[in-house]
């Protein structure tokens, strides 16, 4: 981890405030090539777009698998505001992004959640990754009190 990671995180975490400003849950990510360049950010749009799957790093994946080769990809950062769920986990797996930032753990997410939901299922991005056949770098969580600030009071 260096600065650069320090700063993408926190864009990260401004397109999350971005995203509950919007009316949808508090998540963001972004995709940074290895020269630094930020590629695509991405907001959750769970409820203005009325898809389940409207994750923050869904989205994302979707749209750069659309614009960029898989070995471009290969080189590329994720930096998420929130550990990346099971379903993002595989959406990033499956789009060849080897390299993924995280704010929030998903530990620290679901202590805030409490039992104000059945929508949890607990397993660690980590995990996911090492069931695959490819090596993604996981690094997190980064400024997870920033990153948890975003959270506070949406989920009450």
């Amino acid at each position: 981890m260096d600065l650069n990671d320090l700063m993408f995180i926190r864009a990260a975490i401004s397109v999350a405030h971005k995203s509950r400003e919007n009316g949808n849950h508090p998540f963001g990510a972004l995709l940074v090539d290895d020269n630094g360049n930020i590629l695509l950010e991405a907001e959750n749009t769970v409820v203005t777009e009325k898809d389940c799957t409207g994750h923050a790093e869904t989205n994302l994946m979707r749209e750069v698998s659309r614009k960029y080769e898989r070995d471009f990809l290969a080189r590329c950062t994720l930096y998420t505001s929130t550990e990346p769920c099971p379903m993002c986990s595989g959406a990033i797996f499956w789009g060849n992004v080897r390299r993924v930032v995280y704010g929030l753990s998903e530990k620290h997410l679901y202590k805030m959640i409490g039992d104000n939901t059945e929508e949890v299922l607990y397993l660690p991005c980590r995990e996911v990754f090492r069931r695959g056949w490819k090596s993604i770098e996981v690094v997190g969580p980064v400024l997870e009190e920033e990153a948890r600030k975003v959270h506070e009071d949406f989920w009450k």
